[in-house]
């Protein structure tokens, strides 16, 4: 292992950065998405809960990599060239939004229903009760199931390694073929990943603690 980092340590170092940073993007618009979904869900318009319900049942039953490649493959045909990074980045953001909305949604629905009776009774709209009374809550009973679901996310990244992304798994890829270790070279992808995660992971437990 140490000579895998001796010689390709720039490689492994732009794979790693490329792997953090999409993490950290889909991570961001995956939430947002996923949590303007959830409410969506449970919101008292019908069709605004059919297009959830459409959205999130689409992307939760179609593998991740069948979504990367639509971007990577056909929308270059038919719309505009996009780099595999940025499909792997769409596809990975567009995968997770659906399960972070289930979270979420979850979280929403494990709040005292008297928090919205009673925020619609003082005059806020179901808007407003949900951004200001009903979210804060929610998030408070979801964090352990996010956690996972971000951690989840940082792993599913290795999908950039399909569509030409440079991530972890696609330098672990090239330096396997080069070098001819491929054990050595997997297991500093691996541990790479570990960096990444556990830090992640022990926040989430950090948080979930102080919340508590």
């Amino acid at each position: 292992m140490i000579q895998i980092f001796h010689s390709y340590g720039n490689l492994l170092l732009t794979g790693f950065i490329q792997t953090l940073w999409c993490s950290i993007i889909a991570l961001f618009f995956a939430l947002i998405i996923g949590s303007g979904f959830a409410i969506l869900e449970v919101t008292p318009i019908k069709f605004l809960r059919v297009i959830a319900k459409a959205y999130i049942e689409l992307f939760r039953n179609i593998p991740l990599l069948v979504i990367t490649m639509f971007f990577y493959v056909v929308i270059p045909m038919y719309i505009a060239k996009i780099s595999g990074f940025a499909a792997g980045t769409i596809g990975l953001t567009l995968y997770s939004s659906a399960f972070i909305a289930e979270t979420v949604r979850s979280g929403i629905q494990s709040v005292d229903p008297g928090q919205m009776e009673g925020s619609r009774a003082n005059g806020l709209s179901f808007w407003q009760a949900m951004r200001y009374i009903v979210l804060p809550q929610a998030f408070r009973y979801v964090i352990p199931p996010l956690g996972n679901q971000f951690i989840n996310l940082v792993k599913n990244s290795s999908v950039l390694a399909f569509v030409a992304g440079f991530d972890l798994m696609y330098q672990g890829n090239v330096i396997a073929s080069d070098s001819l270790m491929s054990m050595s070279s997997y297991l500093c992808v691996g541990l790479l990943y570990l960096i990444i995660t556990l830090p992640l992971s022990y926040y989430m437990r950090y948080l979930e603690k102080k919340l508590a």
